[in-house]
């Protein structure tokens, strides 16, 4: 058998690129993507989530767009392990990611490009590098898979961590949905945000816009229930207490091992947060400055008025009685965001 992670990381994927255990198949479908699915007789199975004879689920679970961000990278290389090993069941169609590998060998969030700003096309709108590359390859793969999935339902959890600390320590990003019925905003995923409760997720940020995240694209472009998840600060490999990240991977490995349940009796989502984006800090120039401290965590609150930074003559404020801001960033390129400000509003708003 082998180690997902050291495989990729060696490049030793085409040493064999596809296999079988007692209980799945599994494929090498480019360098760190790997299919694995369920040896069944159909692709109906019974499970304890809920939902008997339910047609399989297409989940993906990609980490290392950013390649600083390990802990998730950790995690996820330990679930296929013991996935190949036979330590873990496997009852979904499911493809593993590791995003930018070039970055992660070198332990940079990223080399050129930021990967997570070049989905959905945006990749055709720079000079030709490694990162526009792989933004192209893995929407391909992903276009693939999720159109050969069955009638189960479709998830994808890009799973990051985050460049400063946090007041929630573990939240999700929900990228912009359109409505289909007239309406300014699409309807989220009851079963994917009680999920994500039960995992130990403390926020949820609602987009507001398209966007060139991965998760953006699989929920546009492929229809799949999505999510970009910060899971604690970057560290390097190796530096990470995985004892934190226990809910999550508790969650993620019961999702595999029974499919998504359809009902999370366990969860408890009355003190989940839930944002919404209302404006963003975008560094036009190189003027630019954020009028806080490096050391403000994300998910400071801010009070109306307040100047927030300043970019040559243009001033940005709170404009709300009350906003939080989230990956406040003073040190990327111009043109690009500098920052998000929040406000909060109900969670039955992401299903209305």
């Amino acid at each position: 058998m082998f180690d997902f992670l050291s495989t990729t990381l060696n490049g030793c994927q085409s040493d064999q690129q596809s296999g079988e255990t007692k209980q799945l198949v599994w494929q090498w479908l480019e360098e760190g993507v790997l299919l694995l699915e369920p040896k069944i007789s159909s692709t109906k199975t019974s499970s304890n989530s809920g939902r008997l004879d339910k047609e399989l689920d297409s989940v993906l679970l990609s980490a290392g767009v950013h390649g600083n961000e390990t802990a998730p990278i950790e995690i996820l290389n330990s679930i296929i392990n013991d996935l190949i090993c036979g330590d873990l069941d496997l009852r979904v169609r499911l493809l593993v990611m590791l995003g930018n590998i070039n970055a992660m060998k070198s332990g940079e969030r990223y080399l050129e490009l930021d990967l997570n700003r070049l989905f959905s096309g945006q990749h055709t709108k720079f000079p030709d590098c490694a990162e526009t590359q792989r933004a192209k390859q893995l929407e391909e793969v992903v276009r693939t898979f999720f159109e050969q999935a069955s009638h189960g339902c479709r998830f994808h959890f890009d799973m990051h961590t985050a460049i400063r600390e946090s007041h929630h320590q573990r939240f999700a990003l929900l990228p912009y949905k359109e409505s289909k019925i007239g309406k300014t905003q699409g309807i989220y995923s009851r079963i994917m945000f009680d999920w994500l409760s039960s995992a130990g997720i403390e926020a949820m940020v609602v987009n507001q816009a398209p966007s060139g995240t991965f998760s953006y694209f699989s929920s546009h472009y492929c229809f799949a229930d999505s999510c970009t998840l910060e899971l604690g600060k970057a560290k390097p490999f190796g530096k990470n207490d995985l004892s934190q990240f226990e809910r999550i991977n508790r969650g993620v490995r019961s999702m595999i091992r029974h499919g998504m349940a359809s009902d999370h009796k366990e969860a408890d989502t009355s003190d989940v947060k839930v944002y919404q984006v209302t404006q963003q800090l975008t560094k036009l120039t190189e003027s630019f400055e954020l009028n806080f401290s490096d050391s403000v965590k994300n998910f400071t609150s801010f009070q109306c008025g307040e100047i927030l930074a300043q970019d040559g003559d243009i001033t940005y404020q709170v404009e709300q009685p009350e906003e939080w801001v989230l990956f406040p960033n003073a040190k990327v390129r111009p043109g690009l965001r500098a920052g998000l400000m929040l406000v909060q509003i109900d969670q039955a708003r992401l299903f209305e």
